[in-house]
């Protein structure tokens, strides 16, 4: 499932490419994604930037008609706009892609147009189709501040609301609510638990109060993907916060226009603990994995269950299929014609051989009578014969 730093990613990409881009025509919807709203922009001409929070992303399309300067466009609802903003949760698979029209993902399901040739599309691809989007100017009321770029306002909800009964259920469950712990997902809260060091099935109240008493200078803020300087260990919700900046600032790719993700080396190295044969995985009371190392604390689910790792099939590029042909066909053409493979004479035991001999001299006994008998003569050769001998 994409989190904080994909979605963030996945912003940077659409605001690279569409610098500049004029965007005009209907967008189009596909018809199997039924759970979402058609959406129509009456401007004939607009221009779309992007903007990510947590684990929510939003396009703002924006008018670029000459009428706007004097008038402001009517929208279906009657209220007058000059701007759109779409606001899209990625569920498992979401994403964006840019590209030729003739290259369009199979499950592009909101398909944005650019008005000048070679046509160019911006798609909002989900696989699984678990992705969402609605037409709103305000983020979800029920997701809290981005750790990463509200960083004050993250650190207080929490520290603010540490009397909510949802504390009192395990730490690593608990990073999972997005009221609190937006932009975290499975990866981040098991490499941020790593670093705490806190067993994950610890109460996370018990764990998160004891940063009531920290001073506020403890350590220095983080700004514009710096490095920090620190006078005292991080405590988890400073993690929260410098953890998924490492992933934004990974080498790589990254997310590619095309849709690609052909460079995961970073991102793999940079794991130290997440889905690591090394370390120890249990599920939690939600049915996700918990990957974690030492201790698992006092609130393990009853019957806890560890899952095994799945073995990841590698998908071959272009250049490797074609080298891989080449090999092949050299091969076939270096070897010599296969010779027709003969079967070898099964060997016949002894009970075998007697069997086979009995076989055979009931056959030639069968032969030698059905030779000894005379052949049937017919009636009317018989009478012939007869009369033959008597001279008639």
């Amino acid at each position: 499932m994409p989190e904080g730093p994909e979605l963030y990613k996945n912003a940077q990409m659409v605001n690279r490419v569409c610098k500049g881009l004029v965007f005009s025509g209907k967008i189009m919807k596909s018809a199997v994604s039924t759970k979402n709203p058609d959406v129509s922009f009456a401007a004939r001409e607009y221009s779309i930037h992007a903007e990510s929070r947590g684990k929510e992303m939003a396009l703002v399309l924006t008018s670029l008609a000459s009428e706007c300067k004097s008038k402001v466009i009517k929208q279906e609802n009657g209220r007058g706009k000059e701007r759109m903003r779409i606001l899209f949760r990625f569920g498992m698979s979401g994403k964006f892609t840019f590209g030729p029209v003739k290259d369009v993902h199979k499950h592009a399901h909101l398909n944005f147009y650019t008005k000048d040739k070679p046509l160019m599309v911006l798609s909002f691809v989900d696989v699984r189709r678990f992705g969402r989007w609605e037409l709103t100017d305000e983020w979800s009321k029920n997701r809290g501040p981005d750790p990463m770029f509200e960083y004050k306002e993250f650190r207080s909800n929490i520290l603010d609301s540490l009397e909510d009964k949802i504390f009192d259920k395990p730490l690593c469950e608990v990073m999972h609510n997005q009221k609190y712990f937006n932009g975290i997902g499975n990866y981040l809260r098991a490499e941020i638990i790593f670093r705490s060091g806190i067993p994950p099935f610890s109460c996370a109240r018990s764990a998160l109060e004891k940063l009531r008493i920290k001073k506020e200078n403890d350590v220095s803020e983080i700004h514009n993907h710096k490095k920090v300087k620190l006078e005292n260990c991080l405590d988890i919700l400073d993690l929260c916060n410098l953890v998924p900046k490492e992933v934004i600032n990974l080498p790589g790719k990254g997310y590619d226009p095309s849709g690609n993700h052909s460079d995961y080396s970073g991102f793999t190295k940079w794991l130290q603990c997440y889905y690591n044969s090394e370390m120890r995985n249990l599920v939690d009371h939600d049915g996700r994995t918990m990957w974690f190392k030492g201790e698992a604390g006092p609130m393990v689910p009853k019957e806890a269950k560890s899952r095994g790792m799945q073995k990841s099939r590698k998908r071959k590029t272009k250049e490797e299929n074609k080298e891989q042909d080449n090999d092949t066909n050299i091969k076939v053409e270096l070897s010599s014609p296969k010779k027709p493979k003969t079967k070898a004479p099964p060997v016949k035991t002894k009970k075998k051989a007697e069997n086979s001999k009995k076989k055979v001299v009931k056959k030639q006994c069968k032969t030698k009578t059905s030779v000894s008998k005379k052949e049937p003569v017919r009636r009317s050769l018989r009478i012939k014969r007869a009369r033959e001998r008597d001279g008639l």
